[in-house]
């Protein structure tokens, strides 16, 4: 990110921002009208919330879940907003862990949450994955790898992003999901409790296939599962709204942790959120970024066909949904420290993430022939200039 502030002029593939002519300027500035026509309202909305969030609110967050029909929701007191769902994390993190303590992640995963787990003074111990994401049959070897080590007592979570994950795009099949809960019960029966983590920041960014129910849903006693969202990358990364889905005995430490944080997150920015639902303008919204990033990821992959597919060893994940594209190069070719690749693509004018940020630092070793590509920022035009770029920076490299 600093490197694409200081110098404008490259081609950034890297930022996992979103496009910023989607943002909802009109829908935001009816619900703000809305807000302030009544001034009574107006002040509640400028006035300090709660902790756990505006009540309207939490009661339609329970309606993202999208739960099938049987399953029992979860109840208001459970769902708490937060700052964005990094605070959520965050939060969640404080709550379970001390430090030394062990969150099993897919191997790669999102990197500020391994920046998260590593400033609490916690270890990421990365498990295999494929396209399909983290395989449960790793995730029982990882367990009795650490069990046979003495380390078991201090695993205390399992963190998955199942919906096209940030960085490989990935999505986990329902069977999977349903394992990795199952494997979290099994284990913390066994010795002590291990919570699933499911972070579902991209599951409305779908542009094919059909929609796959949380991981709540494999939770029949709900003590396992929380569930992380945000409107960041569905409506606006500004507002800073977030929300969690907790286990009833998550509830008041994660509360207690953020009351002592921020007294509560903005209010005003919560009665937008709501208004935004109240008036229908949220779903019409997410349709409209859907056909955006569509056109953008099939601009993306179109052009890593044209400009990768000659290129001998390179390959990449074709998403179905979310913000990213996940590139493997040949194993001699490093793309972050220790190759030359960066420089290069930079001489070039253009940027991406090394994919070895991406994985945790024990378990499943990091793969430093990756890189994670970005669609949401630039515009179909500079996607194919910088796919160009990109492939002419390996060429270079290639050929040296």
């Amino acid at each position: 990110m600093a490197t694409a502030l200081a110098n404008p002029q490259l081609i950034s593939l890297a930022a996992g921002f979103v496009d910023q002519q989607t943002l909802p300027v009109e829908a935001t500035q009816r619900a703000v009208e809305a807000l302030t026509r009544e001034p009574e309202r107006g002040r509640r909305a400028l006035q300090y919330g709660i902790t756990p969030g505006y009540a309207p609110l939490r009661e339609r967050l329970i309606e993202q879940l999208e739960l099938p029909a049987g399953v029992a929701p979860p109840s208001v007191q459970q769902v708490v907003i937060t700052a964005g769902s990094n605070q959520l994390l965050h939060l969640v993190c404080e709550s379970l862990l001390d430090p030394g303590d062990i969150v099993l992640c897919a191997a790669p995963t999102y990197l500020v949450f391994l920046g998260t787990l590593g400033n609490l003074g916690c270890r990421s111990y990365g498990v295999t994955t494929d396209r399909q994401g983290m395989i449960p049959e790793a995730l029982v070897e990882a367990l009795e790898r650490l069990e046979h080590e003495g380390e078991l007592p201090r695993v205390k979570a399992i963190y998955l992003v199942p919906y096209f994950d940030n960085p490989q795009g990935v999505s986990m099949p329902r069977q999977r999901r349903e394992a990795v809960v199952e494997i979290a019960k099994k284990w913390s029966r066994r010795h002590h409790h291990i919570h699933v983590i499911e972070d579902a920041a991209y599951r409305l960014l779908r542009y094919q296939g059909d929609d796959i129910p949380s991981m709540w849903t494999a939770d029949e006693e709900h003590d396992t599962v929380i569930v992380a969202g945000t409107f960041s990358k569905t409506f606006s990364p500004g507002l800073r709204v977030g929300w969690g889905v907790l286990p009833p005995h998550l509830v008041t430490p994660v509360c207690n942790q953020k009351g002592n944080i921020d007294f509560g997150s903005p209010n005003f920015n919560q009665f937008i959120m709501a208004e935004v639902l109240d008036q229908g303008l949220f779903l019409p919204h997410v349709e409209y970024l859907r056909e955006a990033y569509r056109t953008k990821l099939e601009c993306m992959l179109a052009a890593a066909e044209r400009e990768f597919a000659s290129l001998p060893g390179v390959e990449w994940v074709r998403p179905e949904g979310g913000l990213y594209v996940w590139v493997t190069l040949p194993d001699e070719i490093a793309t972050g420290p220790g190759g030359t690749l960066q420089e290069i693509a930079m001489e070039e004018g253009v940027l991406y993430v090394p994919g070895q940020y991406c994985f945790p630092l024990e378990g499943e070793p990091a793969q430093a022939n990756t890189m994670r590509l970005s669609f949401g920022v630039p515009t179909c035009e500079n996607i194919e200039k910088g796919m160009a770029l990109l492939a002419r920076a390996i060429r270079r490299v290639m050929d040296a």
